[in-house]
């Protein structure tokens, strides 16, 4: 009870420490005064106390005081039922009505429970692997009380199975020295077993013949059990005991007959190899025995292989029962070292074999080759020659039977040649023999060639092989297809026959080349072989040649080729890719192929990476392409390219290229400024044509107008030629006066008349320079070239022609007369200095301008020194024709005179003496028609 009041007075404590450390307000404080009181650990050792206490008073008050369940911790099987009783005593203060169990906490039903009498109940449970660990025995308290129930006693259940029969009991006495060891050892195979109920294994030996009986404590699967001595040739029996607290169990007894039988002996010893000389096949092994003949009869095993091999080959058993110390070992392999292991168990079969001995090599002698050597060729292709160069190559015999020291040769029909080797040996580790190059001869393509070839070591010839070249245009023909593919990390060729019935194949041979280095080898498969693997020894990523040969009676057909990898793999680099040409656009890259060593594999595609505008774009394109030409380019920009070379295996990119396109095209600007300078030379070309050839139309177009101000009629007199005189409004400038005759006035109308529509379209195209107007006749004014051009407007008024000519008073001139005059029968023209003025002529003045001359002056002043007389001054045919010829010689005087006529200028002051009634002459009668008269260039001389 004190020991209970204790432990309550700590709860209490601890109860309190908990209400002060849960606190939410003010937590801070608190913790601070409770680790003021005690520190970590004072805490922690306080909570493990009451703990304690409270276990202590439980045990004490409850259990003790109210009752107990028997059995006390017991262990149960699992799959079987268990039976606990609970006796309440009086301090409980219940009875067999208030008492209840719960197992694992969960009350078990009334069912399972057995009323025994007032103060013990039984229950009966079902032991699972669900079934909880504590069954406990309760009491229902009170309605009123704080705690609803009270445990009266409790109980832990170890679950378990029992112990599993042991199986295949075996046992085993080695050898120690010379005699069997005491100890013998014995193994089994333990059943199940649970880890939580302890296990023990007690192994048992019995002597029969004497009654005598050992044991000994063993491991789970086995012990050893020592006899004092072994019971040599004394039967014997021996077995395993397990048990555990569920219950016993014993293994089957071994019974033994003999224990030599269970005994494993040292190997023999010294085993000995002996080679013969004239035995090249056959090794003699010798060896003794470990352990008398008395104590153990053994029989023998012997197994052998070849140095570095591994594979062993073991004599049959039968060859070896006989205790016998020594074996020949026959058809070996000549010239090979061997390997030989023996071994020795008990010669009734019963017991263990002893381990194998140490390793004995040996050498077996030599002996001549038994297989011919496997003769080939290589054929090398003459460049502008119609010829082959043959390379004679070789291996060695499969059946070499020792060194090859040489080989003899036979070319043709010609002599036998030795051919010397050096360490032409046989690689026994991986069985591979090297190519041996022989001999070369050069061998036309219309010849076929046979090579017989031998080889000899040091006791003998090979059997003869022969190979036959055939012509190069009559060479059998080759295997109908060749693929190859991988299996089992070996590279397989598969072939079909001939495409031909009676073909005659003989053998197929299997040609395989190193692409890279140009190694080759070579191998032979059986006729009605179609698939068959390379034997020789391939590298993973490297490229193959293989190359199916027929074989027609030693005579080779025509090959059938294809390339292979053995494994292939990504490219060890990409592409390395350049520019070759830019344009505005477009550029045109290319790139190297791959070194063959770095391909690793069959490339599939190249793909084309390439950025421009910050996008990356990509074309991908065949695995025979090395160059390709990039559109959509913007110009005068950078741009980024690199290629990815993929194989079936993965890919890998090459570098990045940067570059810039161009701004133009090539060309571009050329063609741009060979059209702009075409142009301009075809405008002026145009132009000066134009110019040249079309200048009626400028002037249609361009209509020049004279200007009056600029002539040069009042300026210009034939004594100052060079004085500059200013033009007078009143004056009329230097005028020319030429007579008209009188009789012809209405002929000169009818010419200008009549003339006129054949000259209009000349006067339109040269008054545009000339700017002369007025009217024919003098009667009304001419319209102007503008007015004619626009369509002779009849409202246009004269007020807008300039007037370049008029018809003067027949008077002439005042002050104007010719110097001189030719003497005729009729004066033409009077002045006052020479002659009188008996008749007056009307006359046509004209002014003397500076603008351009009309085309009728022009051609007549071109003409020379001719002054012929205008056209509109002429007389019609019919008029002269209707002449007497004394008129027409008067005429022809009068010509001649104008053609001489002279002008002198008029003085200043002098007025001029015009017509009083226009068109017509003094005396009434109508005025001679108006013209035009062409005014000759040049200087004119003064009177």
């Amino acid at each position: 009870m004190v020991l209970a009041k204790i432990c309550y007075i700590h709860i209490l404590l601890f109860s309190e420490v908990r209400l002060y450390s849960v606190t939410k307000k003010g937590g801070t404080k608190q913790e601070k005064y409770i680790k003021g009181i005690m520190d970590q650990s004072s805490y922690r050792l306080l909570q493990i106390l009451s703990l304690a206490c409270l276990a202590c008073r439980l045990t004490s008050s409850s259990f003790k005081n109210y009752g107990t369940i028997i059995p006390q911790s017991p262990t149960v099987e699992i799959g079987k039922e268990f039976t606990a009783t609970c006796v309440v005593y009086e301090a409980a203060k219940a009875t067999v009505d208030d008492i209840y169990w719960t197992s694992g906490g969960v009350i078990v039903p009334k069912e399972q429970y057995t009323k025994i009498n007032d103060s013990a109940v039984n229950v009966t449970i079902p032991i699972t692997r669900e079934t909880g660990k504590w069954l406990l025995c309760k009491k229902n308290e009170s309605p009123s009380s704080l705690n609803k129930s009270k445990t009266i006693h409790g109980i832990e259940l170890t679950k378990g199975y029992p112990p599993e029969k042991p199986e295949n009991l075996s046992c085993m006495a080695v050898q120690f020295d010379q005699q069997i060891s005491s100890n013998v050892t014995c193994t089994w195979q333990p059943g199940k077993m649970d880890e939580k109920i302890s296990t023990t294994f007690t192994l048992f030996g019995s002597v029969i013949a004497v009654n005598q009986n050992y044991s000994t404590k063993a491991q789970r699967s086995s012990g050893c059990i020592y006899f004092g001595n072994f019971p040599n040739y004394m039967e014997l029996d021996i077995w395993v005991d397990v048990e555990n607290n569920l219950g016993k169990v014993r293994s089957d007894v071994l019974f033994i007959i003999d224990p030599n039988e269970m005994v494993k002996t040292n190997p023999p010893l010294d085993v000995n190899i002996i080679s013969e000389k004239n035995f090249s096949r056959t090794l003699l092994v010798s060896w003794k025995h470990p352990i008398h003949e008395t104590v153990v009869k053994l029989k023998y095993n012997l197994r052998f292989c070849t140095v570095g091999s591994g594979d062993w080959t073991e004599v049959p058993p039968n060859d070896t029962e006989s205790s016998k110390e020594s074996f020949r070992l026959q058809y070996l392999k000549p010239d090979m070292e061997h390997v030989v292991q023996v071994r020795c168990m008990h010669h009734t079969g019963y017991g263990y074999w002893s381990d194998w001995s140490a390793n004995s090599t040996a050498r077996t002698p030599e002996d001549k080759p038994t297989s011919k050597p496997d003769l080939w060729r290589v054929v090398i292709p003459s460049q502008g020659k119609s010829e082959r160069r043959v390379e004679v190559i070789c291996k060695d015999p499969v059946e070499s039977n020792g060194r090859i020291r040489g080989y003899n040769i036979k070319i043709q029909d010609g002599a036998w040649e030795v051919v010397p080797v050096n360490g032409s040996e046989l690689n026994s580790r991986s069985q591979e023999r090297k190519m041996i190059p022989l001999y070369q001869i050069p061998l036309s393509d219309k010849r076929r060639g046979s090579i017989e070839l031998k080889a000899w070591n040091s006791v003998g010839e090979s059997p003869r092989a022969s190979l036959g070249i055939p012509k190069l245009a009559h060479e059998p023909p080759p295997v109908a297809s060749l693929s190859c593919f991988n299996q089992d990390r070996r590279l397989w060729v598969e072939w079909q026959p001939p495409n031909v019935e009676a073909t005659g194949v003989t053998e197929y041979v299997l040609e395989w080349v190193s692409v890279s280095d140009g190694a080759i080898d070579w191998q032979r498969e059986p006729r009605h072989n179609r698939k068959a693997p390379i034997k020789g020894t391939l590298q993973r990523f490297k490229l193959y040649s293989i190359s199916v040969y027929p074989m027609y009676s030693g005579w080779t057909g025509k090959p059938l080729t294809t390339a292979c990898f053995l494994e292939q793999g990504a490219p060890l680099e990409g592409p390395s890719v350049k520019v070759r040409r830019t344009g505005k656009s477009n550029a045109e890259v290319e790139w190297m192929e791959i070194p063959l060593d770095k391909r690793r594999g069959f490339i599939t595609n190249y793909t084309i990476f390439y950025i421009t505008g910050g996008k990356e774009h990509s074309i991908v394109v065949s695995p025979d392409t090395y160059s390709y030409t990039v559109e959509g380019l913007a110009s005068n920009s950078k741009q980024v390219v690199r290629i990815m070379a993929s194989t079936v295996q993965g890919s890998t990119n090459g570098s990045d290229l940067s570059f810039n396109t161009l701004m133009y095209a090539p060309g571009q600007m050329e063609a741009t400024v060979v059209s702009v300078c075409i142009g301009i030379l075809f405008v002026i070309v145009l132009t000066v044509s134009l110019c040249m050839y079309k200048i009626d139309l400028i002037k249609k177009i361009w209509p020049p107008v004279p200007d009056p101000s600029n002539s040069t009629i009042a300026n210009w007199s034939p004594d100052f030629p060079t004085k500059a005189v200013s033009p007078k409004e009143s004056v009329l400038g230097d005028v020319s006066v030429v007579e008209v005759d009188v009789f012809d006035r209405k002929s000169l109308c009818e010419e200008d008349k009549a003339g006129l529509p054949l000259k209009k379209d000349k006067y339109l195209s040269e008054e545009h320079s000339s700017g002369i107007g007025g009217s024919s006749c003098m009667s009304t004014p001419r319209q102007s070239v503008s007015d004619s051009e626009e369509g002779g407007d009849s409202g246009q008024t004269t007020t807008s022609t300039v007037q370049y000519s008029s018809v003067v008073a027949s008077n002439g001139y005042k002050g104007q007369s010719p110097c001189t005059l030719p003497q005729s029968p009729c004066t033409l023209l009077q002045t006052p200095q020479c002659g009188s003025s008996q008749s007056q002529t009307p006359s046509f003045a004209r002014s003397e301008s500076t603008q351009p001359l009309l085309d009728s002056e022009e051609s007549q002043e071109g003409s020379g020194q001719s002054h012929q007389r205008n056209p509109y001054f002429s007389r019609s045919p019919v008029a002269s024709e209707s002449r007497d010829p004394g008129d027409r010689n008067q005429l022809e005087m009068e010509e001649q005179g104008l053609a001489s006529l002279r002008f002198c200028p008029l003085e200043e002051g002098s007025q001029q003496t015009t017509p009083t009634d226009e068109g017509q002459s003094p005396d009434e009668q109508p005025g001679p028609v108006p013209s035009y008269m062409p005014q000759l260039r040049g200087h004119r001389q003064p009177c």
